[in-house]
């Protein structure tokens, strides 16, 4: 009997390297992958030291496993940069890591996988996917370390994908998979943690968007809740709400950014109470279910990675849009980045915030 093939999307780090070894030590027929999407970062012009494939290829050849590089440095750039950038000058903050596991790892590198006859596509995403027998259909859970949990920006996932995929770290902590990668002596940095935004190796999201030479960039009014202007900014892209760094004006209270006006080109601003808001509209719905939403339900929702699921009524609009109302009101509902709908450990969906309660 063939052993189950499985192609794992390797990037050198911890998570994806002991991903590979726990599903060859099952006695799956192991394939690493890697996406090479910065040629200059993977040279070490920039970041310093190995590259990601020359990294991932490593410990792929310490594992005895097959390894394959896929260039997507154009698609990636058109998909996933070009998208970010568009967000931030429109006044949104995108979270670009939902848009690269649906456009790149669940779509191109799954693709991929299919082509190389494997069975399965896994990832080292700390969630967890099963298959209900009741329902018929699989269901995508928070994985068990929740300080690690990354089922918040899986949530795109879909039923013809998820029957495909393996998520092995989802059962164990991120210590647990520390201590596997040094038993298992890969050659691999455990100390380190991945940066946020992988094609920002700095973090440093503004200096990234003034390097890109967007046009029209324009400087507009800084405003308070009554409309009057205060102050000038250098762009609504540099900004985002709940922000207070960086703001530039002197007041009596801190000032934290609670509104951003791409249209009039305006940033509003007011005081710490002024960032919680109770409810939001969301478009661009995905439910992990078979079953769609018909009538109004309550669940617990995250309005960011970094979020406590938090109570509120999610209720169904014109045009497939929802229309979310939290118990109690929650800290920077910011537009342009996910919402996610939890029913206990279960993902059930979610989507993209376009709008907040502030008018």
């Amino acid at each position: 009997m063939s052993r189950k093939k499985v192609v794992v999307a390797m990037s050198g780090g911890v998570d994806s390297s002991v991903a590979a070894a726990l599903l060859k030590k099952k006695g799956f027929e192991v394939v690493g992958i890697t996406m090479q999407i910065d040629r200059e970062y993977e040279q070490g012009e920039r970041g310093g030291g190995e590259g990601v494939v020359e990294k991932a290829k490593e410990v792929a050849d310490q594992l005895g496993i097959s390894h394959y590089v896929v260039d997507l440095e154009d698609f990636f750039r058109k998909k996933i940069i070009n998208y970010f950038c568009k967000e931030y000058k429109c006044g949104r903050t995108p979270n670009p890591c939902i848009k690269c596991n649906q456009y790149i790892k669940f779509g191109v590198l799954l693709k991929k996988a299919k082509e190389l006859n494997a069975d399965y596509f896994a990832t080292g995403h700390y969630a967890q996917i099963e298959y209900d027998q009741k329902r018929k259909e699989f269901l995508l859970k928070r994985g068990v370390d929740l300080t690690k949990d990354q089922s918040y920006v899986l949530y795109g996932l879909k039923q013809r994908q998820l029957k495909h995929i393996l998520l092995p770290l989802g059962g164990f902590s991120k210590k647990k998979i520390k201590q596997k990668a040094q038993e298992l002596k890969l050659s691999i940095d455990t100390k380190s943690e991945s940066q946020e935004i992988c094609f920002i190796p700095d973090n440093n999201y503004r200096n990234f968007l003034k390097k890109q030479r967007l046009k029209k960039v324009n400087p507009g009014n800084i405003l308070n809740k009554q409309g009057k202007v205060i102050g000038k900014h250098q762009g609504v892209m540099f900004y985002t709400i709940g922000q207070r760094k960086g703001i530039g004006i002197a007041d009596k209270y801190p000032l934290y950014v609670i509104k951003i006006d791409k249209e009039g080109n305006t940033v509003i601003v007011g005081k710490r109470k002024d960032v919680y808001q109770d409810e939001l509209i969301a478009d661009n719905i995905n439910w992990i279910s078979k079953n769609k939403l018909k009538s109004p339900f309550k669940a617990q929702v995250k309005i960011r990675y970094r979020h406590t699921p938090s109570p509120a009524m999610i209720m169904p609009l014109d045009k497939g849009n929802l229309k979310i109302k939290f118990d109690r009101p929650q800290w920077a509902i910011t537009p342009g980045q996910a919402v996610v709908f939890y029913q206990g450990e279960v993902v059930i969906g979610g989507g993209r915030i376009v709008t907040t309660g502030i008018v």
